[in-house]
């Protein structure tokens, strides 16, 4: 596929956490950007066309034909995004999931690792059969702009309550990825043919222990730190009665890791180290500087 500019573009999940730094950063190259969203978007406010409905719904949108589909949202449930004749790119955020919950022993885990896998293999399949260029981005823990379902909330539990639990002992390792970085991957991988039929794990620039993530979550938000042995955190949790899962109980002394060798080489993949400050506070002036 040769290095071109795309035009053109309708964007999947544009209103989650990537989405929101992505349309800035295409508005700014003066690229024509559809949005799709379950929720009315206010028209105007930015210069993106707002699509609204549920591609997945009883009445689903009528797409339009565009050069190229960035897919945000889950994979395993946008896998089936028609594909226009007018489409010539895909590029899709699935993650390390598919690879990193395969073997756990929470069944639940091991299912959602076979739907990505299989939404993968499924999206690589059609996008052959339309002769359409196709690249899957795996990315590991994203944050950033306070959209994410992961750690903000932990964030904003500390901010509201002033005190942070602290899991000592759990030493896995993690890579939390900022979403802007993922955004500007997005369009980095599209643009670059060596990427097409590729699949590539990204994760931020720098590898820290499980409870080092919490505490730089308690020192940015100014919390107070409450050391608990993890021994008292996975009885905390069975009595909860599995609102945390057995697997991310289990994966806290796992590393979690993503090698960005590839992307780097292909795409010039260069993430930031993590940022907790950035977890619960609104990034728009960021995003609008992408």
């Amino acid at each position: 596929m040769a290095r071109r500019a795309l035009r053109s573009n309708l964007v999947l999940g544009a209103t989650g956490a990537v989405g929101r730094f992505l349309l800035p950063q295409l508005l700014a190259r003066g690229e024509r950007v559809v949005g799709l969203s379950r929720d009315p978007q206010p028209q105007g406010a930015v210069e993106v066309e707002w699509l609204h409905g549920d591609l997945f719904g009883a009445a689903p949108p009528l797409l339009p034909a565009v050069d190229v589909i960035h897919s945000l949202g889950p994979l395993d449930t946008q896998a089936h995004t028609p594909l226009r004749a007018a489409l010539t790119r895909v590029v899709a955020l699935s993650s390390m999931s598919a690879e990193s919950k395969q073997a756990s022993i929470d069944a639940a885990e091991r299912e959602l690792a076979a739907r990505l896998t299989a939404a993968e293999q499924r999206l690589f399949a059609c996008a052959r059969e339309h002769a359409i260029a196709c690249t899957i981005l795996r990315p590991t823990l994203i944050y950033g702009g306070g959209r994410d379902a992961s750690l903000a909330p932990l964030a904003r539990f500390a901010q509201r309550w002033h005190v942070l639990p602290i899991p000592k002992g759990a030493c896995g390792l993690r890579q939390p990825v900022h979403a802007a970085d993922l955004a500007t991957a997005c369009l980095s991988a599209r643009d670059v043919a060596a990427t097409v039929g590729n699949t590539y794990e990204l994760g931020g620039g720098e590898r820290l222990r499980f409870d080092e993530m919490f505490e730089r979550i308690a020192s940015a938000s100014q919390a107070l730190r409450v050391p608990i042995p993890l021994a008292f955190v996975r009885a905390g949790a069975r009595l909860t009665r599995g609102r945390v899962g057995a697997g991310a109980l289990a994966r806290m002394t796992v590393d979690l890791l993503a090698d960005n060798a590839a992307a780097a080489r292909d795409f010039a993949y260069a993430p930031r180290a993590f940022t907790a400050a950035d977890l619960a506070g609104p990034s728009h002036q960021e995003a609008a500087k992408q």
